[in-house]
């Protein structure tokens, strides 16, 4: 398709989603259906929500899978759409068809798939509607902008017995995998305590002007569930991560990556207690949430995570700019942003290292290991097909969101939390879990399972 015919098919298909209406939910298709939507040729469709940067780098993604093909590219910004759909042509021969609306696409009985890479604040509110609609979900992390959604995940998952991958995908990179089989196997000893980190040099965000939306841009759908705000100059696309309203600070954006793996690694689940300090050191401007952070997360008398965030300092710990080191009785075991770890004796001298031959890029905002992630995109269709095991459940996803979060409540909150083991809910402080365990929504896009 040339360009121009691609643009004007771009600019109907917006103008045939403009008329739905903004709040509320659309009908959605009985759940029931999963055995009888897979596509032609056996390829799962797929709709794309939020193309813009990483949602753009995992369409290429999806589409370059021999059993799937994006048939929907959905986003509030309309350029997006428009450089999503020319990008795909070089991986899939369909030409999608494009929403300023996803919950067009859901209508739709040819999608199987929904792929939610929207801002946090849209992650689980966008699940549950696909999950409602008879859709597979594959949810970029975190799950949820707060506890509550994590919940609300499982519960939809148990209703509606669909699959809800979520993307923190180096549960399915293979040298992670055997790194963590070498933890569990005992050889670096006993393990007590993993420390996880990232660091990086992000520049000001500056104090934000309130001006008109732009033109390309549905700014009421991008807020969705959000109660409504302003627009300003410096929020969208990037900086809407740090601010509490939308994002969910660097803890959640890089910190449940390495915090997922500490978790996996120490085989534990509810914490028992999180702490945290930290705040907003390297600048005076708009950014909300802290650029350095310190949070700690135990477990019972003898297990510990802690994860260090410096998004405006890059220097390098243990040589990496992001990892999890797991300290044992024995020795020690890093696992750094790539699909490689390395062993040290109880000395600290190297004893193994375990590499990948394809570098990862863990600085790229959008596609830093396609072929990598390709693997935990493969694990999900198996279990969509074949009722395989998913590498990153809901509530092995949530399980792990929830550690950030409460590093998150208690920076907020300045206090040292009691936490419930058997559920990860904040003991004793009723106060504290009315505050911050959820969150106001906007009138009509309340959550409903």
């Amino acid at each position: 398709m040339e360009s121009n015919s691609r643009r004007d098919f771009i600019k109907k298909s917006l103008i045939a989603s403009a008329a739905i209406s903004v709040g509320g939910v659309l009908p959605a298709f009985s759940a029931k259906s999963y055995n009888n939507i897979i596509g032609a040729n056996n390829k799962l469709r797929i709709s794309m929500m939020g193309v813009n940067a990483r949602g753009n780098a995992l369409a290429k993604n999806f589409a370059a899978q021999p059993n799937s093909e994006i048939i929907h590219v959905c986003d509030v910004d309309s350029r997006a759409i428009d450089k999503c759909i020319s990008g795909l042509t070089k991986y899939q021969q369909t030409i999608p068809t494009g929403f300023a609306d996803f919950r067009k696409s859901l209508e739709s009985k040819d999608v199987d798939v929904l792929v939610v890479a929207a801002p946090d604040h849209w992650h689980a509110p966008a699940a549950i509607l696909a999950s409602q609609a008879g859709k597979h979900v594959y949810l970029e992390k975190p799950c949820g902008h707060n506890p509550q959604e994590g919940e609300w995940l499982i519960d939809a998952v148990n209703k509606h017995k669909n699959v809800i991958q979520m993307g923190n995908q180096r549960r399915s990179w293979p040298n992670v995998v055997k790194g963590i089989q070498e933890v569990h196997n005992g050889t670096i000893g006993d393990v007590f305590y993993a420390k996880t980190w990232y660091a990086n040099n992000r520049p000001p965000i500056g104090i934000g002007k309130k001006v008109s939306v732009p033109d390309w841009l549905d700014f009421d759908l991008w807020q969705g569930p959000a109660p409504r705000r302003d627009f300003q100059d410096n929020l969208i696309h990037y900086n809407w991560h740090w601010f509490w309203h939308w994002g969910t600070g660097e803890a959640l954006n890089n910190g449940t990556h390495m915090v997922d793996l500490a978790r996996w690694g120490l085989q534990a689940d509810y914490p028992t207690r999180v702490s945290s300090n930290g705040g907003r050191y390297a600048y005076q401007d708009d950014w909300e949430t802290p650029d350095t952070q310190v949070i700690s997360i135990e477990f019972g008398p003898n297990k510990l995570i802690t994860w260090e965030g410096r998004s405006c300092s890059g220097m390098p710990t243990e040589g990496s700019n992001v990892g999890v080191m797991f300290y044992g009785s024995n020795g020690s075991l890093q696992i750094d942003g790539g699909n490689s770890y390395k062993v040290f004796d109880i000395k600290g001298k190297l004893v193994k290292e375990v590499k990948d031959s394809g570098p990862v890029n863990t600085a790229s905002l959008t596609s830093p290991s396609q072929q990598l992630d390709a693997i935990h995109i493969q694990n999900m269709f198996s279990a969509i097909n074949n009722g395989g095991n998913l590498n990153s459940d809901i509530m092995s996803g949530h399980q792990s969101t929830l550690l950030v979060q409460l590093g998150n409540i208690a920076l907020r909150s300045g206090k040292q939390l009691e936490i419930d083991p058997s559920n990860g809910h904040i003991r004793n402080d009723k106060h504290t879990m009315r505050e911050f365990w959820s969150r106001e929504y906007a009138k009509g896009w309340e959550p409903k399972i």
